[in-house]
């Protein structure tokens, strides 16, 4: 009887034990190594930016910055003439005829102040008469770039007066522009000087171009879904000699630049417009390649994996568990995957294998993914079944994720950042990404950084210059 009690007892507490509701598991946590920091080697890119003006965008800034009074020569003591030049009504800037120069067209009006005489024996015999005249000015010029600037190089062509006023010379009527027209050599050299001097003030490209790019730099959020960002970092601009076509300028410009896709919150921008430099080049191709580092932390990719888990069990009858938090970090160029459970066995386990790409499914997954030691030999003593091939080939499906709806998303969230996005008031880009293609995995001790080739076309535009 006291053997059978014994026995009773025994039973009743394997029976307690087996019917518990989970088992706990403790297993030894691999710890991350110091893996390489979160610095890595960006393949540059290639962005080529075409920028338009429009002559009349030129016009108006010329007008705004050439106004009033042009010309002043207010002595007449050294050789009997005086005189104002302004300008009357607003400039016109058109293609000249051969098409490679601009034509400028200036509408003056001139004060002069003419006198006829002498000075004998101390006392003035001057008879001094004052006109005004109204004329047009048409000056041709040369166009270069030259340090982000517009400049040219003008020469007055033809100035043609509206009137011509006559004046009583030694009892004749003469006509006042034979004494005028002389004079305008004093005059062509500052007048072809201010038109020069304007265009190259109104088409400094410098501050335009680079409020445009800091505009454009800016981290620019791609999916609010994963909270993704696009960050673009110019290194250097290239630039063809500037090209006047029809009723427009062509300026070729093409960026270098490193770009990133960034996961979590906002990125600070790396814009440094003191760190651009202006590079003349030859020619600039059409096309856009560029190498996009996507980021990925660590801590960004867990709550994404863990989302893949939700909801799911794992094993079979009543021997179940369900994933409650994923983590990953790195260890010895692996991934290590860290799988909090609840259920017939509640604590971590932790897998280990290394990333892969399938570039026919546009999937990420981990190749050779595996229990780390301690934790296979806890799950063999502790719940064996746990530790069935079938039931990891399970969470090897969790632990695998398509990027192709990312990169499908990318690529239409880009459409809207190149249709007729518009960093600043009247500049406008437009453009179209062809190919999305994945290049490579790499890890550091902060990150999965996956690689992306971009192919595409992008275009700037000016519409009016600010």
């Amino acid at each position: 009887m006291k053997y059978f009690s014994v026995l009773l007892v025994f039973v009743l507490f394997i029976l307690i034990a087996s019917c518990s509701t989970s088992n706990k598991i403790g297993t030894l946590k691999p710890e991350p190594d110091d893996a390489s920091p979160l610095v890595y080697d960006n393949v540059p890119s290639y962005i080529n930016l075409p920028i338009s003006v429009k002559l009349k965008d030129i016009e108006n800034q010329t007008n705004t910055l050439l106004n009033g009074l042009i010309y002043e020569d207010a002595i007449i003591e050294d050789d009997d003439i005086a005189m104002k030049v302004w300008k009357q009504a607003p400039i016109t800037i058109t293609n000249n005829q051969d098409g490679e120069k601009i034509k400028t067209v200036l509408p003056l009006k001139v004060w002069v102040k003419y006198r006829i005489g002498t000075k004998k024996f101390g006392v003035s015999l001057y008879d001094t008469h004052e006109f005004n005249l109204n004329g047009v000015v048409t000056l041709v010029s040369d166009v270069t770039l030259t340090n982000w600037r517009l400049n040219t190089k003008t020469t007055l062509k033809a100035l043609d007066w509206n009137e011509s006023p006559t004046m009583l010379v030694l009892g004749k009527n003469m006509p006042i522009t034979y004494v005028i027209n002389p004079a305008v050599s004093l005059f062509r050299s500052k007048i072809e000087r201010k038109i020069d001097e304007a265009i190259a003030k109104s088409m400094d490209f410098k501050p335009n171009v680079l409020d445009a790019l800091e505009k454009i730099c800016t981290p620019f959020e791609m999916s609010d879904t994963y909270s993704s960002w696009l960050r673009i970092t110019p290194l250097e601009l290239y630039t063809t000699n500037a090209k006047l076509k029809n009723d427009s300028f062509l300026l070729q410009m093409g960026m270098k630049c490193t770009m990133e896709t960034l996961i979590g919150q906002k990125p600070v921008s790396k814009f440094d417009k003191t760190k651009i430099v202006l590079k003349p080049v030859t020619q600039i191709p059409e096309q856009i390649t560029s190498t996009i580092a996507a980021v990925s932390t660590y801590q960004e990719a867990s709550k994404i994996m863990t989302k893949n888990f939700v909801g799911q069990e794992f094993g079979s009858g009543s021997k179940k568990v369900m994933v409650q938090n994923v983590s990953i970090w790195h260890k010895e160029g692996k991934m290590v995957i860290a799988l909090e459970l609840l259920g017939s066995v509640n604590g971590t386990i932790y897998l280990s294998g290394f990333p892969q790409y399938n570039d026919k499914t546009k999937e990420l997954f981990f190749d050779k993914l595996d229990y780390v030691l301690d934790t296979k030999n806890k799950l063999m003593r502790t719940a064996n079944w746990l530790a069935q091939g079938l039931i990891l080939k399970k969470m090897e499906a969790s632990c695998r994720y398509s990027i192709a709806p990312n990169l499908e998303e990318g690529k239409n969230s880009m459409k809207t950042y190149l249709n007729n996005y518009s960093p600043l008031p009247g500049v406008f880009v437009n453009g179209k990404t062809e190919t999305i293609e994945f290049q490579k995995v790499v890890l550091t001790n902060q990150a999965i950084i996956a690689f992306i080739a971009v192919k595409g076309t992008v275009k700037v535009s000016v519409d009016g210059l600010k």
